[in-house]
C-alpha cells in the first residue's frame, strides 16, 4: 500500500468522522427516539439504516458518475441541491411532527392506534428524509480513488461508510442518554412536539450555517 493510499484512507475516515459530527446526523434519532421510547438497540439499528440510505444514495450517484465519466464537479452540483431539499424536508418533517405533537399533547387522545400509525409513518418519513440528504463529500474521496483502480473505489467507499454509521449510532446512543436524565411531567406530556421543534431547529441551524 503506497504512502499516498494511506493518505487518502486517513483522510477518508477523518473526513467522515468530522462529517457525521454534525446534528442532522444524530439528533433526530435522539429525539423522536425519546419521544417514542425506543429502546437502545431500536434507536443504533434505526440510525444506522437511514445512515445506509444517506451514504448509499451517494454512492449510487458516485458510482454513476465515475463510470459515465461525468466530473465530480458537476455531481457536486446535483449533491448541494439534494443537500438543500434534504434540509429543507428536515425542517418540514420537524415543523409537522411538532405541531402532531402539541396537538396530541393539548387534546390527551391516547389512542394506541393512532400513535402506532404515527410510529409508522415517522420512521419511513425520517428514512425518506435521510435518503435524499447527500453524504456530499463521499463523491470526492471516490473520484480521488479511482487513481487505485476498482479496489481503491471499493475500499475507500466501505471505509467512509463504516465509520460514518459508527459514528452516526455512536452519537444517538450517547445523546439518548443525555436526555434520559430529563424527568419532568411537561418534558414527557409534550415530547413529541418537544422532538419536532428541536428536528426543525436543527434543520434551520443547517440552512443558515
Amino acid at each position: 500500500m503506497t504512502g499516498s493510499f494511506s493518505a487518502l484512507l486517513i483522510a477518508t475516515i477523518t473526513v467522515a468522522v468530522v462529517h457525521s459530527l454534525a446534528p442532522d446526523h444524530w439528533l433526530p434519532f435522539v429525539m423522536i427516539g425519546k419521544a417514542q421510547g425506543w429502546s437502545k438497540s431500536k434507536l443504533a439499528v434505526i440510525t444506522m439504516l437511514s445512515g445506509i440510505a444517506h451514504v448509499g444514495s451517494s454512492v449510487i450517484l458516485g458510482s454513476v458518475g465515475i463510470l459515465l465519466g461525468i466530473a465530480a464537479i458537476h455531481l457536486k452540483g446535483v449533491e448541494a441541491v439534494r443537500g438543500h431539499i434534504g434540509i429543507l424536508l428536515l425542517i418540514g418533517f420537524g415543523v409537522g411532527y411538532a405541531i402532531w405533537g402539541f396537538r396530541r399533547s393539548r387534546t390527551h387522545r391516547h389512542r394506541s392506534l393512532d400513535l402506532s400509525t404515527k410510529k409508522v409513518v415517522t420512521l419511513w418519513t425520517l428514512f425518506a428524509v435521510f435518503v435524499l440528504g447527500p453524504c456530499e463529500p463521499l463523491i470526492p474521496l471516490m473520484f480521488l480513488a479511482t487513481s487505485y483502480g476498482e479496489f481503491g473505489v471499493i475500499l475507500v467507499t466501505v471505509i467512509f461508510t463504516i465509520a460514518t454509521l459508527l459514528m452516526m449510532a455512536g452519537q444517538a446512543l450517547l445523546g439518548s442518554l443525555g436526555v434520559q436524565i430529563i424527568k419532568h411531567h411537561a418534558a414527557d406530556q409534550y415530547s413529541h412536539a418537544f422532538a419536532g421543534l428541536v428536528v426543525a431547529l436543527t434543520g434551520i441551524f443547517l440552512l443558515v450555517v
